[in-house]
């Protein structure tokens, strides 16, 4: 009979070792029912490296010369990147039908150069940034206009596919036949690739939302995205990563957190904003222009 392969137990110590060790690097957090979450998923990469307990591999994480490497291959283990093409449609219909007309309204005549920055933050495979793209276009309000669009998250290997941009049929699952005629190019496989349009408007990058000092290499954003990203952090990596969004966003700039997050307990800096389509946050204007933003927003 074949051997059949069972999960390498993990101790209570080792777990805390690991949990802690992933927290204080990026911010993830795993309570104590995480354990066998942890334990049932890494077991496989023990057995890749040839260690035999949890406290080898912790060590591994810390001193290996090819610890970066393996703990960028934890966290995309532990984490989901599930995504698809046009996710949470109220919300895009609010981007696309209110946002980016009022930015357009109120950059498109101060006189300076017309810049519009986005960011999808922990953007996994790419299928955000390239709908973000996808929707501009469709407005045709930008043309002339500085486009930037980028795409961050923690996981190199799903920054590898987004990359790429090429996808298979679960990825356009909400996806308009039109659209991805218009904007994809068809594989030999029976796949979809991003075409240069596309593509040229995004850019991608590795970056841990906790990192304040790589954050500040950023320009300012009009838009961030930050869609079911929250979900990963305790309560007091939340507010750093919020924070730092803040100090990104323009004033006035919009922050678009998926439906099952919100900002209750984390962060009184930014004002909820009632749209036709979904609520968003709001960085505030200072100065003369907060008594026309505080209304607009109720």
């Amino acid at each position: 009979m074949p051997l059949i392969e069972t999960d390498i137990l993990m101790s209570e110590e080792e777990f805390r070792l690991i949990r802690d060790y992933i927290y204080n690097h990026c911010g993830l957090s795993f309570d104590a029912s995480s354990k066998f979450l942890l334990e049932k998923r890494l077991s496989n990469r023990l057995r890749f490296h040839q260690l035999k307990n949890f406290k080898d591999y912790f060590r591994f994480l810390r001193y290996d010369p090819k610890a970066s490497e393996e703990l960028s291959a934890a966290i995309d283990i532990l984490t989901t990147n599930e995504t698809y093409f046009f996710r949470e449609t109220c919300q895009l219909k609010a981007f696309s039908e209110e946002i980016l007309p009022e930015i357009k309204s109120r950059k498109g005549d101060n006189g300076k150069a017309k810049n519009l920055s986005i960011w999808s933050a922990g953007c996994s495979t790419g299928e955000e940034p390239y709908t973000i793209a996808m929707l501009i276009l469709e407005t045709g309000r930008f043309k002339g206009w500085n486009i930037e669009i980028f795409g961050n998250d923690i996981s190199q290997r799903v920054l590898q596919v987004a990359r790429k941009g090429v996808y298979g049929q679960s990825s356009f699952r909400c996806a308009d036949k039109m659209l991805v005629d218009k904007y994809f190019e068809p594989t030999p496989d029976g796949k979809h690739k991003v075409n240069d349009e596309i593509k040229n408007m995004v850019r991608f990058g590795y970056l841990n939302l906790i990192d304040r000092n790589k954050m500040s290499l950023l320009r300012d954003m009009d838009v961030i995205f930050c869609r079911n990203v929250l979900i990963y952090f305790d309560a007091e990596s939340k507010k750093k990563v919020i924070q730092n969004f803040y100090d990104k966003l323009e004033e006035g700039g919009y922050l678009l957190l998926g439906h099952a997050e919100s900002m209750m307990n984390i962060s009184t800096a930014y004002t909820l904003q009632h749209l036709k389509n979904d609520m968003v946050y709001r960085k505030p204007f200072r100065g003369v222009k907060e008594a026309e933003f505080l209304a607009a927003s109720r």
